[in-house]
């Protein structure tokens, strides 16, 4: 298979047109197949188009089983190995190692090695068919990870061969040993951090820093109270408020290694951990003895444990919610809203880096921030149990468990 590229006016379109070679009998067939005309700014939807006129192509007279994800789809014997699912359901059940051809290098792309990638509980979710995005079938899994660009194409300008990369964006398939991806699509790191660091920067202390920054004007000596206080989110939460000087409030559902959890929470920079059971208690009142109430509570649990939050909250305070572990729905008191005139806000990092898509200095600036808290020592990975690719299936079964307190990353 030759892929022929010609120009169009001022360069900026591709029309690509595909040579197909295939046999009938004892006769090699050639067949010349036009695939789409697109903005080099969109190599995204002309790679599904290609992928879709080579289907149909098949369908009318090739060979029916070729995929895009197997040996036969081309000529190219560059293969990486993945994590495939090809339909939504259970990721022990759905998920498979598999070989992927790798695409060519365009000239606006780059080829990088994956290096690690975690398991998130938005990726268990996109597997699973109940996130809020689902890329299209079949599929790689994975939205986060760190890798490095092994080659560049002609065009390239931001990314030079050795540079750490992580995604700018969720759906292009980390859990594979080594990618094609356009230059647009990722963003690079300063590789002198630690690798867990950077394969976990750019989902869960994203998230942290623009709630931390986006919603209450918080000075130091303010005070912050979240729950899911031990997720990674919630680590990252605790060690950005405390290189700001903000107290940390951090509720935690009861468990028989509670002792341990306070302990690590508390020496990342927690001011105080409590179990989820003592935001009812009166005992709680001595604890705002010690610090101010809350301007912001971070939610990320739902159910009664968002209530309580609120209740906490200072007059006018916001109360954001990022996610919904217990899958039970918001109830808002009505003295909350009437006495305390409390803010009620969602947050998803995910629409916020569309929102930032055209301009990329924010994401530059928030990832330069936690880039060197990371280098002074103030923000540092989530505890992680680091796992071979060839053990994912553990991997996926330890993430989904509950009352998990250490992120499974997957090390290429």
């Amino acid at each position: 298979m030759n892929a022929l590229k010609t120009h169009a006016s001022n360069d900026k379109y591709y029309c690509v047109v595909v040579l197909f070679l295939y046999f009938e009998g004892h006769c090699c067939v050639a067949m010349w197949l036009p695939v789409h005309t697109v903005c080099l700014r969109s190599q995204t939807a002309c790679r599904r188009s290609f992928v879709a006129a080579l289907l149909k192509f098949t369908r009318q007279g090739g060979n029916a089983n070729v995929s895009p994800f197997s040996h036969s789809a081309g000529l190219r014997a560059q293969t990486c190995k993945a994590l495939l699912y090809r339909k939504h359901g259970d990721p022990s059940q759905v998920v498979q190692l598999e070989d992927v051809e790798l695409p060519p290098i365009g000239a606006k792309d780059v080829l990088v090695k994956m290096l690690a990638a975690p398991i998130n509980p938005s990726d268990i979710n996109m597997i699973q068919g109940t996130y809020a995005i689902l890329p299209d079938l079949p599929a790689v899994g994975g939205n986060e990870g760190v890798a490095q660009v092994v080659e560049v194409g002609s065009q390239v300008k931001s990314l030079k061969t050795g540079d750490w990369v992580i995604p700018k964006d969720a759906g292009l398939g980390t859990w594979r040993t080594e990618a094609v991806l356009a230059e647009d699509d990722v963003i690079s790191l300063p590789n002198d951090i630690p690798l867990l660091s950077a394969a976990t920067l750019g989902v869960n202390p994203c998230t942290a820093l623009r709630m931390l920054s986006d919603f209450e004007d918080l000075k130091p000596g303010d005070s912050v109270i979240q729950n899911a206080a031990n997720s990674g989110v919630g680590q990252a939460v605790i060690q950005i408020a405390a290189a700001r000087g903000i107290n940390t409030i951090n509720v935690i559902r009861d468990r028989p290694e509670f002792t341990q959890l306070n302990d690590r929470l508390k020496a990342i920079g927690a001011t105080h951990v409590i179990k989820e059971e003592a935001l009812r208690r009166p005992e709680i009142k001595e604890l705002f003895k010690t610090c101010p109430r809350p301007k912001l509570a971070l939610n990320g649990v739902g159910g009664k444990s968002a209530t309580e939050l609120l209740r906490h909250l200072q007059i006018r305070g916001s109360m954001v919610t990022y996610g919904g572990m217990a899958k039970q729905p918001v109830t808002v008191p009505v003295s909350a809203l009437i006495f305390k005139d409390v803010k009620v806000r969602g947050f998803w990092v995910t629409q916020w880096k569309k929102d930032h898509s055209n301009d990329g200095r924010a994401f530059r600036a928030m990832l330069d921030e936690l880039c060197h808290l990371i280098q002074q020592g103030k923000l540092t990975a989530p505890a992680c149990t680091e796992v071979g690719l060839q053990d994912y299936s553990k991997a996926l079964d330890a993430a989904m468990q509950p009352f998990t307190s250490a992120k499974q990353v997957v090390i290429m």
